[in-house]
């Protein structure tokens, strides 16, 4: 007998904490279901005397260490590969195939070792008497929340390829979704670093060596403004170079760090909801992926306050889960979601007014498809046209300073040709 630590939401929401004296993670997760729970979280704990549930205690517990390695096998998987895997066992369980054989033809195809390790844990579990969501469950790096609560629903409605095929497509949008607002990151950023290096380079190598060439020729004559101004950047760019790289590095670790913190990375997320051309992209997304993850469990029969708990866990945003939260609490005393979803400030009326419609007519899953449908599309147009429109206003930033400099270094060039100019014609 060993002790496990869980972590459990109850029908109306609230967390609860525990450990359990059983014989194996999966009795464990069948314990606390008994008792009516949602496990969230069940670790192997320290040993106890008592063998009955007790009151957990805050801080770091032991994990088995087959946990631990299926834990470190999980964090190697892509996410792709969870969508084809999802996707193919969906096939195979549609097509008739029991669960076990049909992991067991998934492993003997599975290129990824780390996958078909879990694929491996997984059909030995179900063979130890584990439904196929507990067995999913003990590896919760890989499957989420989401993906457990999906199954699970899917196994008691007797739907599983149903639930299956909905999490497949569910990954799918998001992947797009994630890949497309990377695509609309990189892209500026990118050229933005390629400025700064060719800035850099002019401003530290080539422009010094102007300057040793314009003190010989104009033998102590004043410059042009601009081609000081620009010798003057580039003094300063030689002289605090290493300081400049040191501070660059402070501020990107002393970020990293602030964004490990709460309250750091809530000002981080409320910036990004409020940036001038990518503030209106983060909150589509952020949106839709709140309309899809809490449709998608709506219509796989996940009750409304597990499944808001769910959606606040995995909204990636603390402003956007912040909302969820209170939404969640009005829902807990019988309120709709509309009125706190309208009062946030974050979703626009157009959706609080659907989640209203869909609330009163039982029409909340699909309405909320639509929502997400809806702000996919608007999400895919936006990012289409801010490409389109940040091409060639970052060809052109780049041009002119880049250009500005070549000027720069040409101005003292053009006074000594009209100098030399005006000294050949007053001596005709």
């Amino acid at each position: 007998m060993a002790n496990y630590s869980y972590i459990a939401v109850d029908p109306r929401g609230g967390e609860t904490r525990g450990i359990l004296e059983v014989a194996s993670q999966a009795e464990a997760v069948r314990r606390v279901r008994e008792m009516g729970l949602f496990p969230t979280r069940i670790k192997a704990a320290p040993q106890r005397r008592s063998g009955r549930p007790i009151a957990s205690r805050t801080g770091a517990v032991a994990i088995s260490s087959r946990s631990a390695i299926a834990l470190t096998f999980s964090r190697r998987v892509k996410t792709a590969k969870l969508v084809i895997f999802t996707r193919q066992l969906a096939t195979v369980i549609s097509a008739g195939m029991p669960l076990i054989r049909g992991l067991g033809v998934l492993e003997e195809q599975e290129e990824s070792r780390a996958l078909k390790r879990i694929i491996q844990e997984i059909a030995k579990s179900i063979e130890n008497g584990s439904s196929f969501s507990e067995a999913i469950g003990m590896h919760p790096r890989l499957f989420g929340n989401l993906y457990v609560s999906l199954v699970r629903a899917g196994e008691t409605a007797g739907a599983l390829e149903m639930a299956l095929s909905r999490l497949a497509d569910f990954m799918e949008k998001a992947q797009k979704i994630k890949g497309k607002l990377k695509t609309a990151m990189v892209y500026p950023c990118s050229v933005l670093v390629v400025a700064g290096g060719v800035t850099g380079l002019l401003l530290t190598m080539v422009v010094p060596r102007f300057q040793q060439v314009f003190e010989g020729l104009l033998e102590g004559a004043a410059l042009p403004a601009f081609t000081r101004f620009v010798f003057g950047l580039s003094h300063l760019a030689v002289q605090r170079l290493p300081l400049m790289g040191l501070g660059a590095v402070t501020a990107a670790l002393l970020f990293v760090a602030a964004l490990k913190t709460i309250a750091g990375r809530r000002c981080f997320d409320a910036i990004n909801l409020r940036l001038p051309v990518l503030g209106p992209l983060f909150r589509k997304a952020a949106i839709s992926r709140f309309a899809r993850t809490l449709g998608t469990l709506a219509q796989s029969g996940v009750p409304i306050l597990q499944a808001l708990s769910i959606v606040e866990g995995t909204a990636g945003n603390l402003i956007i889960g912040e909302v969820i939260a209170r939404v969640r609490e009005q829902v807990k005393q019988g309120d709709p979601m509309a009125p706190s979803l309208k009062a946030s400030g974050v979703f626009p009326a157009m959706v609080a007014g659907l989640v209203d419609v869909g609330e009163q007519t039982g029409a909340l899953p699909e309405l909320l498809m639509k929502i997400a449908d809806n702000y996919e599309e608007e999400f895919d147009n936006s990012v289409a046209g801010l490409t389109t429109l940040l091409e060639p206003i970052l060809i052109l930033a780049l041009a002119i300073v880049v250009g500005s400099i070549v000027i720069a270094m040409f101005l003292p060039l053009i006074s000594l040709t009209g100098e030399f100019g005006d000294h050949g014609i007053g001596r005709m």
